[in-house]
């Protein structure tokens, strides 16, 4: 019993030697250590609370905001995507560049306002680990505002453009812009723009009565020649996406002819 009793009390003195050696302090300074742990996981499932919370509030502070001028993008967006008007209004409450909106009203403001309609990886939020460690993501249509220049593009472009530098109102909005959308499915851009202009523009462009400060119209020479041009270059870029997707193709020739006459070696030198 005294052997058994020795050795315990060495293991406890060099426990604490360990404890001392690594922290500057006893090994029983460092237990208590845990309750701190838990507390910060309290805190921090507090803070996803209070960012939920954060978030609803920012939302119901830019739905406070929607005025005309909001509704007119909201019912174009509905009209040309397959989504309600609650759902487009939700939509871009909730999206972090609503800012871009606004800026887009101010005079001089933006030129150009984009919308992304596409698929979007979405990651459940009961998904297991795969054994590679990874998650299973789903693909779900989403809209979101854009820069243009962050996200590929690969399904459906929503835009709204200004014709002038005049403050965006309610009362002159569909006056002051312009809009438009613009396929892209399965990410063929070039297709996407080949239709657009070849579909959309060239045949609206044709039909335009009013050409500004030129009176003649579609009569006149300057007229002509640009919708001329915006002709060649869509039969240019439908030769050019062609040529891409299509590669090289060889045409496949029959050979049976030329080689069933050839008997000796001489045939074939001379068929070389």
């Amino acid at each position: 019993t005294e052997s058994k009793y020795r050795h315990g009390g060495n293991l406890k003195t060099r426990s604490s030697e360990l404890g001392s050696a690594v922290t500057g302090s006893s090994l029983t300074t460092v237990l208590p250590a845990s309750p701190t742990v838990k507390k910060s996981k309290v805190l921090s499932s507090g803070s996803r609370e209070e960012l939920a919370k954060q978030a609803k509030e920012t939302k119901e502070e830019r739905r406070a905001q929607i005025d005309g001028r909001h509704r007119y993008l909201i019912s174009r967006l509905a009209d040309g995507i397959d989504l309600s008007e609650q759902q487009v209004e939700e939509t871009i409450i909730s999206d972090n560049k609503f800012q871009l909106i606004e800026q887009f009203f101010a005079p001089c403001g933006l030129k150009k306002l984009l919308f992304f309609y596409q698929d979007v990886l979405q990651q459940k939020s009961n998904a297991s680990l795969r054994p590679d460690g990874s998650t299973n993501n789903l693909p779900q249509k989403n809209l979101f505002i854009t820069m243009g220049s962050t996200e590929d593009f690969t399904g459906t472009c929503a835009f709204f453009l200004r014709t002038s530098d005049e403050v965006i109102t309610a009362s002159n909005i569909s006056q002051e812009v312009n809009f438009g959308m613009f396929d892209c499915t399965n990410g063929n851009i070039l297709q996407g723009l080949e239709f657009f202009l070849s579909q959309i523009m060239i045949p609206a462009l044709k039909s335009q009565q009013n050409w500004g400060a030129v009176k003649e119209g579609l009569k006149n020479s300057q007229i002509q020649e640009f919708l001329y041009a915006v002709d060649k270059f869509v039969g240019t870029l439908s030769s050019s996406r062609q040529n891409i997707e299509d590669k090289i193709q060889l045409t496949k020739v029959d050979i049976d002819v030329y080689v069933r006459n050839l008997q000796n070696p001489s045939d074939y030198i001379t068929a070389g």
